[in-house]
């Protein structure tokens, strides 16, 4: 997995597309100058690609409620029954918006992220790997996400995701990057999404487990930007907040 022709096929394959969509899940402490490699990574494929055509969303910066869990409650399976769908032409154009913790929060922006996926042609999502797993925030937006799932699996509705491409790269140091990979191209499978191979990979330091020391952390950085051949530091860091400030207007 950790081989640079894997960001080489993404970036020639996105070149394809015509609206891109990219959603970054890792996050830092909120007065942090530091952007996470998951995210730098988004930025520079976007660079590569070309900005005109992508667009990035920090899914971390948003207001996105849990999952209610309606998809299992005692009165059966209501995750993205008709009478969840967001009434708001500015929130939902497209209409395909069925989501109860939607109706529930006024305050959720969930909308944000729908609204500009509607609108693409291929989504990537990019996350970090933490104890084997997806992070947080990414397990909380896929489970937000799970109604465009359930409208065709559980509703017989037509999938209204079949001509999108989907992605997913995780970056990790030690541990389950290729598994969590490949459960995620699973998860986007069932969801509806294309998924071809050129949009998922993960990139993982070392298979040592237990090496968990400060200073493989830090040699870590050094091999990252050698192997994708860009430099994570801090003028990356404030052209990645300018780049994400003149994306995202709402």
């Amino acid at each position: 997995m950790m081989s640079s022709s894997n960001l080489n096929k993404t970036i020639k394959y996105l070149k394809s597309k015509k609206k891109i969509l990219f959603i970054t899940t890792s996050n830092r402490w909120v007065d942090s100058q530091e952007i996470p490699k998951s995210s730098q990574l988004a930025n520079h494929i976007a660079e590569k690609v070309g900005m005109d055509k992508v667009t990035i969303i920090d899914s971390t910066k948003l207001k996105i409620y849990p999952c209610e869990g309606n998809v299992s409650s005692v009165t059966g399976n209501g995750c993205g029954a008709k009478d969840s769908v967001l009434k708001d032409e500015k929130k939902d154009p497209s209409g395909f918006h069925r989501c109860w913790a939607s109706i529930n929060n006024p305050d959720d922006e969930l909308w944000k992220i729908s609204k500009n996926l509607f609108e693409s042609d291929c989504v990537v999502f990019f996350a970090s790997s933490r104890w084997g797993q997806t992070n947080a925030y990414y397990q909380k937006l896929i489970e937000r996400l799970t109604w465009i799932e359930n409208r065709h699996s559980a509703f017989g509705e037509e999938n209204i995701v079949k001509d999108i491409d989907s992605g997913f790269i995780t970056i990790g140091h030690n541990w389950r990057a290729k598994e969590i990979t490949e459960v995620q191209k699973n998860v986007l499978k069932f969801f509806g999404f294309k998924t071809p191979n050129e949009l998922f990979w993960g990139y993982q330091y070392t298979m040592d487990a237990k090496d968990e020391t400060s200073e493989s952390y830090k040699k870590s950085i050094s091999a990252f930007e050698k192997l994708y051949g860009f430099i994570l530091n801090k003028t990356a860091i404030h052209e990645m907040k300018l780049s994400i400030k003149k994306l995202l207007k709402f």
